[in-house]
């Protein structure tokens, strides 16, 4: 796909200062662009760039005046940053825009899908799918009986969506994914086996989640497991049975939640956090990178460390941590000393 710079202006609504007809296939990194390709200027740290850039285009601030010759073409917008975010997404939206139905797959005479759809090849729906407009289901995904899909899903390929889940608009769900599998359900027997408990819920997205590859969403043992709207979750996350997750928390790699916890909104949860079940995770609480939470925590906390403390206390303690070994070094000395006199 190609753009030139006066298509790329007009989408940004920004001014050109260079050759309109110029085109680019292709982004880059400032420092790293090429013939053919579009990048931006948003940090001042990287302006030296701007005059060494092959790049064909570079997006910059309208108040950028160049102090050196250039040979980038410019498009000058009000916010350099924000405008080629937006010409990441619009790229992604076109190159991603597949339309109709890929042979072999398979769809239940009973399922429905909407308008300007796609399925690729080998995907399988269930009986009784509800599929809404401009959804997209990649190779190899699965979608299970009953599960309803809102407008604009994207569902990439392995990704599977197992029965009676909802899945609401705008919700991405990368390669891999294992959306309502059984939960974590067993109970010790007299013969001191394992007799497994029937998952018998589902698990809910609302609207504009987006759940990251190899993430798996454990289906509730009654009821739901819900994943409230704007939420963002990372890959190679576990989330168990009857969990909620509140609106707009972002939460980073390899996490895992245990059962019948509830996090609250604007929450964020750094790589390798550990949560026990049966606990409540208040609003807009921050958590640390490895932390382990066995307890509830309030509003607004900021913790880390495993058992997880006030991120300030934990701070604080670490001074003496790394100090132990001087520290019992100089109690023993201090203990021989008193014993001499």
């Amino acid at each position: 796909m190609k753009f030139t710079a006066n298509q790329i202006a007009g989408i940004l609504e920004g001014d050109i200062d260079g050759n309109p007809d110029i085109t680019v296939s292709k982004l880059a990194k400032i420092e790293e662009g090429e013939q053919g390709s579009l990048t931006f200027l948003a940090n001042p740290k990287y302006k030296s760039f701007i005059y060494t850039t092959k790049a064909s285009i570079t997006i910059v601030n309208k108040d950028f005046i160049p102090e050196q010759e250039i040979t980038t073409t410019l498009i000058k917008v009000e916010n350099a940053y924000e405008s080629f975010t937006k010409i990441l997404t619009y790229y992604h939206q076109v190159k991603n825009n597949k339309l109709g139905v890929e042979n072999p797959s398979f769809i239940a005479d009973t399922a429905t899908y909407g308008e300007n759809c796609y399925i690729g090849a080998f995907a399988y729906i269930g009986e009784n799918v509800v599929i809404g407009n401009n959804v997209k289901i990649y190779p190899n995904a699965y979608i299970g009986d009953n599960v309803k899909l809102a407008d604009n899903v994207v569902v990439f390929p392995g990704a599977k969506v197992y029965s009676e889940c909802i899945i609401g608009n705008n919700c991405v769900i990368n390669s891999g994914a294992i959306v309502g599998s059984d939960g974590f359900g067993f109970a010790p027997n007299s013969e001191g086996e394992f007799s497994k408990i029937p998952q018998t819920g589902n698990v809910i997205l609302e609207d504009n989640v987006d759940v990251g590859a190899g993430t798996t969403i454990d289906r509730a043992t009654l009821g739901s497991t819900i994943i409230r709207r704007g939420v963002k979750l990372d890959n190679q996350i576990q989330i168990a049975h009857n969990v909620e997750i509140g609106e707009h928390t972002v939460i980073a790699a390899q996490s895992g939640i245990a059962g019948s916890t509830k996090i609250g909104k604007h929450c964020m949860i750094g790589g390798q956090v550990g949560i026990v079940g049966h606990i409540t995770i208040g609003n807009n609480v921050k958590i640390q990178a490895q932390s382990g939470i066995g307890r509830n925590i309030k509003d607004g906390e900021a913790i880390q460390g495993s058992p997880a403390l006030n991120y300030g206390d934990y701070n604080k303690s670490y001074v003496h941590f790394k100090n132990l070994p001087k520290i019992i070094t100089r109690i023993n000395e201090l203990e021989k000393k008193i014993g001499r006199e």
